[in-house]
């Protein structure tokens, strides 16, 4: 693997972890305050977490599947990211 392709799948792990341990700490929250917010807040991490696992997980799956359907699942994922920030807008915003 060239160095790109490294930083980004380093990067991706990092994201993944780094989102999966605030989203897991936001449900803890929203358990103890059962504010809709921290739900929101919750969702909007998983989200940045599972986008972090599909492009780690892009260079580990490329032997075993096409390189198109996996390039498209990758830049597709990125609705994701647009996704936990709209989460984020209106868990800010409501009241």
């Amino acid at each position: 693997m060239t160095l790109a392709q490294l930083l980004e799948q380093y990067l991706s792990l990092g994201i993944f972890a780094v989102a999966a341990t605030l989203s897991a700490l936001s449900v803890l929250a929203w358990r103890r305050e059962r504010d809709r917010r921290m739900a929101a807040v919750s969702v909007g991490y998983g989200m940045f977490a599972v986008y972090g696992l599909v492009v780690f997980l892009e260079y580990v799956l490329l032997p075993y599947f096409p390189h198109a359907p996996l390039e498209l699942l990758e830049h597709g994922s990125a609705v994701l990211i647009l996704g936990g920030l709209l989460t984020f807008f209106f868990a800010l915003t409501r009241e």
